[in-house]
This record gives structure tokens, C-alpha cells and sequence, in this order.
């Protein structure tokens, strides 16, 4: 797994929190007792989660101690603890199970959520948000810089592109038969950032860990300087000197039957 970075997740607290906010507005539950945030980071989904519903017992959990760090000091009374979005599992009745942004990094990730969902008591939900952005020029200019450069055998071994999602119908078949209810749709958000260094900026706290982190600081700086002029190609900027960053979701809502 990449390692992350709070601060620098954070920098675009407002943009990453909004698919975020409108995956927990389409959760049909009016009062779940017990909530679980998975993947967690710094805590921003859990607030939300906390102020949807204030009477709830919400937990969330990560791999990164930086994330779990943020998140304890943004929410103090909040149960935050370590652990494998891959193998956790609920260890009562759990009357939600949420995540935003994370299980795009997890391998075999549907037998996962068919697997959580299976363990949600009846009438409890499954919500889950992941980035489907591995065809956009933001991510394939990250893949194309890997390979050019003194640095590609390094990122050859480390194994770095993270696989594309399943389409939505893999995942229809697979979760509508134990859900109740199950809602999938897809949302492409347009962030308005500062350049390409902006683009640059977004990605070093997401996508880019896995290509920056095995590299040495000049190999990083040599790495990004080459990247960031792949990324002023593929996104000119507008009328006002900004850039627009296309940005694909997933978002998948089940209920249990």
C-alpha cells in the first residue's frame, strides 16, 4: 500500500469531501444504532457520518497511522482503530457499512463488499464509493512517465497501476441478489484547479503514492517535473488560466434483504 499523507489529502478537503456528502445523503437508514467508515483517512467522512446521525455508535478504521492520527484529532470521542479494509470483518451488528474512496485499492475487491454485505444484519447498507478514473489522462500520464525515464525499472517491480473497476453490471449481478434494494451510478465531477501544478498537487495525495514512494528524492523530483509536463499536454488551461480535472466515480448503495 501507498504511504499516505494527511496534510496533503487535506489540501482539497472540500472537493474530496463532496462525493463523500452525497454518498452518505443517499444511505435510505433513518436512525442506524451502528456505523463502521472504512478506509476512513483523516476523519472527514466520519464527521459527516457523525452528523447524519449524532445518536449512532460511528467507528472508522485505516491502514495508514498518519490518517488514523488526523482523524483522532479531528474527531476526539470518535473510535478510530487500525486495520485491512481486505479482512475486516464486523464483529456485531452493524447497521451501516460506508466507504468512500478506498476499495478501488483493495484486490479482489466485489468478493469483499459481497462478503461485508453478506455479514450486514437484514435491512442494513452497504455504501461504498471508489474512483474509476484509471483511463483518464491524469492516470495514464502517471503510467506512461513510469515507463520512460531512468526510474522504470524500479516502478516495473514494484507492481504500481492498481487494477480498473469491474464494470457496473459485474457488480449488479454479483450484490442485487442479496440486496433488498441496490442503487449503482456513476458521477464525473469537474474540479477547477490552479494549473497543471494543481493536477499535480490533487494527485501526490492519492493516485501518485504508489509511483513517487519507491523513488529517492531526486528520482521523485526528476519523476514529477516529467509528469507534470505530460499533464500540461493533456489539460489545457481554460479562459481564466485554470485547468479542469474530469474525475469518474462508482458509487454502489445495497440494502440487505
Amino acid at each position: 500500500m501507498p504511504t499516505w499523507s494527511s496534510s496533503q489529502y487535506l489540501k482539497f478537503e472540500d472537493q474530496r469531501s463532496r462525493p463523500a456528502a452525497e454518498l452518505v445523503a443517499r444511505v435510505p437508514l433513518e436512525a442506524p444504532k451502528r456505523i463502521v467508515d472504512i478506509g476512513c483517512g483523516p476523519g472527514n467522512s466520519t464527521e459527516l457520518l457523525a452528523n447524519r446521525w449524532p445518536k449512532a455508535a460511528v467507528a472508522g478504521f485505516d491502514t495508514s497511522e498518519n490518517m488514523l492520527e488526523a482523524a483522532r484529532k479531528r474527531l476526539p470521542e470518535t473510535e478510530f482503530f487500525r486495520a485491512d479494509a481486505a479482512t475486516w470483518a464486523p464483529d456485531g451488528d452493524v447497521d451501516l457499512i460506508y466507504s468512500n474512496a478506498t476499495f478501488q485499492w483493495v484486490p479482489d475487491h466485489l468478493e469483499v463488499l459481497v462478503r461485508l454485505l453478506t455479514a450486514l444484519k437484514p435491512g442494513g447498507a452497504l455504501s461504498v464509493q471508489m474512483p474509476d478514473n484509471r483511463t483518464e489522462p491524469s492516470h495514464v500520464a502517471m503510467e506512461e512517465t513510469a515507463a520512460d525515464g531512468p526510474w522504470a525499472e524500479t516502478l516495473a517491480r514494484a507492481g504500481l497501476a492498481r487494477d480498473p473497476l469491474p464494470g457496473k453490471a459485474v457488480y449488479y449481478d454479483r450484490m442485487a441478489p442479496q440486496s433488498a434494494s441496490f442503487d449503482i451510478w456513476h458521477t464525473i465531477y469537474t474540479h477547477p484547479l490552479d494549473g497543471p501544478e494543481g493536477i499535480v498537487e490533487w494527485v501526490k495525495g492519492t493516485g501518485l503514492r504508489p509511483y513517487i514512494d519507491p523513488l529517492d528524492e531526486a528520482q521523485r523530483a526528476d519523476f514529477l517535473a516529467a509528469y507534470q509536463a505530460r499533464i500540461a499536454r493533456a489539460y489545457p488551461a481554460r479562459i481564466d488560466g485554470k485547468v479542469l480535472l474530469w474525475f469518474p466515480r462508482l458509487f454502489i448503495v445495497a440494502v440487505k434483504g
